[in-house]
């Protein structure tokens, strides 16, 4: 029966991916009509119009949607394993904001200078910002004992990182301004094919360790005593997770900006699709859901108010902050209880 529940979870996640892929190509300013995109994808005679804004435009941007939502998710999932915190994410405990501090002033910078920035070096730009802001959280966790109190050191550091990263915005020429203010806020657009190849590299290799770890991360949710027993070695253990989850969140930051509350809220929905938290199952399916969740949340910033665009934050905030309220409201109910 629960074989059954998961594959059943695995088919709509999959389904909803492909839906929202097809909705993403045919939906827009100019409407691609979907028999059109068989053609077009396969290579066939096709309007050279409509050729040019899903190959150029948006099946690299829906591909870096998914891709990168995916991710993120999978992030979020390995920072509440770490924490044993519900709503520990990339987003609430400061790493996204540090990643994206550090990314700023490295644009900043290279703009400036008319430097070309690589995809690589924003990156690398990105995971050195998330190791830094990762670093104080993990410094506040050896003060604090309180769960609670080291989330609000979190959402404290990311705010101080998005206060210094718009200070330093405004040391941009104006010509540059837009573009860092258009990333600062979160969005998929202007994704070019050479960074859907680096971040599916990046994402989907780093995802492969993350699997790699199913057994020991199984072990670890049954309390550090019981992994140990089982021959985890911790340190090593939790040095790994602090790795993995600071690539997959910076690679986020480094082509997006900061995408808020998908790393909180699609580990839950999926927990709550799959009723299990085998990390087995929870991997693959964190990194569906992730996908399925951005690519309808890109989809809603591109058509509900076009030709404008809203931020990719504005929109995932909508969704992700009222499951994130009901998060922890239950979790003060079963307190309570």
């Amino acid at each position: 029966m629960k074989n059954k529940r998961y594959m059943l979870s695995y088919f709509i996640l999959a389904s909803l991916v492909l839906l929202f892929l097809a909705l993403n190509l045919c939906a827009g300013s100019v409407a691609v009509p979907l028999r059109e995109i068989p053609g077009i994808l396969l290579g066939r005679e096709a309007d050279e119009v409509f050729r040019d804004i899903i190959m150029t435009i948006r099946f690299p941007r829906a591909l870096a949607a998914a891709i990168l939502g995916g991710g993120l998710a999978l992030s979020g999932y390995l920072l509440q394993t770490f924490f044993h915190n519900p709503i520990a994410g990339p987003f609430t405990l400061g790493i996204s904001s540090g990643a994206k501090l550090v990314v700023a002033l490295v644009m900043v910078f290279a703009l400036g200078r008319s430097i070309h920035v690589s995809a690589l070096l924003m990156i690398a730009a990105a995971f050195a910002g998330a190791m830094i802001s990762m670093g104080f959280v993990l410094l506040m966790s050896r003060v604090m004992d309180n769960m609670s109190m080291l989330i609000v050191s979190g959402v404290m550091i990311s705010y101080i990182c998005s206060a210094v990263t718009d200070f330093i915005v405004t040391f941009a020429d104006d010509s540059n301004i837009v573009n860092l203010h258009n990333w600062s806020k979160g969005s998929f657009s202007g994704i070019t094919w050479e960074n859907v190849a680096l971040m599916a590299a990046v994402i989907f290799l780093t995802s492969f360790f993350v699997f790699l770890m199913s057994k020991p991360i199984s072990a670890y949710q049954m309390g550090e005593a019981y992994a140990k027993n089982m021959g985890v070695n911790i340190q090593l253990f939790r040095t790994l997770l602090v790795l993995l989850s600071s690539v997959l969140s910076a690679c986020v930051t480094a082509f997006a900006g900061p995408v808020s509350f998908v790393g909180i809220a699609v580990p839950h929905l999926v927990k709550s699709l799959l009723r299990t938290t085998k990390p087995l199952l929870m991997i693959p399916g964190c990194f569906l859901g992730g996908a399925v969740f951005c690519l309808l949340c890109d989809l809603l910033a591109r058509v509900l108010l076009a030709p404008t665009e809203l931020s990719i934050s504005t929109v995932t905030a909508v969704f992700g902050a009222p499951i994130v309220i009901l998060i922890m409201v239950r979790k003060k109910k079963e307190k309570a209880g």
